[in-house]
């Protein structure tokens, strides 16, 4: 299966490396631009993503936006079968979400739809929930929308990270 992979913090990285590891055809990795970092933030530092993907000898596509007619052509020149998006950091506007032949899917880090949006993690341990998870959906135009096809549910878990972080409350394998 031709994939685009869209991801950028260390919590998308185990799904990267399940999809590299059953020996799908990643045609291209979207992250978001390396940030600045160091004493004086003069050295640009790649997303944990971004820096998986060149070690697989991935490429990389690093987009400020997606909503040009460049982005959306570049992403149909893919030919991709489906997208995956893994706390990508960038709304996917139609073209994007209609480019692949099987559309996108979102794996999100909360039991939709209770915690759409950013930061569901920290939001359901801020809530007290006592239950986290994660959902698999087919993405629609609107945030976190869309007919979810996988739930996964799971106690916040304590350990690699702490609580609240994305492996910790979710038990993502290393």
């Amino acid at each position: 299966m031709r994939i685009v992979f869209m991801g950028t913090p260390d919590f998308a990285v185990p799904t990267l490396s399940e999809i590299v590891a059953r020996g799908h055809e990643v045609v291209a990795v979207y992250s978001r631009a390396p940030a600045p970092a160091g004493r004086r933030g003069l050295d640009l530092t790649p997303s944990p993503v971004h820096a998986v993907a060149e070690k697989f000898g991935l490429p990389v596509l690093t987009p400020k936006t997606l909503r040009t007619d460049e982005a959306a052509q570049q992403m149909r020149d893919l030919q991709a079968d489906v997208a995956v998006v893994v706390a990508y950091g960038l709304i996917l506007p139609q073209p994007i979400l209609d480019a692949p032949e099987l559309g996108c899917l979102n794996l999100h880090a909360s039991l939709l739809p209770r915690w759409r949006g950013a930061a569901p993690i920290q939001r359901a341990v801020m809530a007290g929930d006592t239950q986290t998870g994660i959902a698999v959906m087919k993405m629609e135009a609107g945030l976190d929308t869309g007919p979810v096809g996988v739930l996964e549910r799971g106690p916040h878990g304590a350990g690699a990270g702490g609580p609240g972080t994305g492996r910790a409350a979710l038990h993502a394998p290393d």
